[in-house]
């Protein structure tokens, strides 16, 4: 499966504007989301094929947005890439 719609979930506009450059250019559709709510909200209304989806966010981090999105069937089946500068091997442990 290509993946054509994606959803980039990061509540630092910078990174968000990087990255939805890096992809438009490459002709991907594009969604955005800066909080684990409306995060959440979006894929419930447009399931994406793929979710970049940062950690540390205010609120809800991006664990709880994963483990909520893993237990609904709807949703479930999405795949998740974690994006983030957190480098201990704890926190990328708990990503899987």
């Amino acid at each position: 499966m290509i993946a054509n719609n994606i959803l980039i979930v990061d509540d630092k506009i910078p990174n968000l504007r990087v990255l939805t450059t890096i992809l438009k250019g490459e002709n991907y559709q594009v969604r955005k989301a800066t909080d684990g709510e409306s995060a959440i909200e979006a894929v419930q209304i447009e399931p994406p094929d793929l979710i970049l989806l940062d950690i540390q966010m205010p609120g809800m981090d991006g664990y709880e947005v994963c483990r909520s999105l893993k237990l609904d069937r709807e949703t479930q089946n999405i795949p998740i890439i974690f994006i983030t500068a957190l480098s201990e091997v704890f926190d990328q442990v708990k990503a899987f």
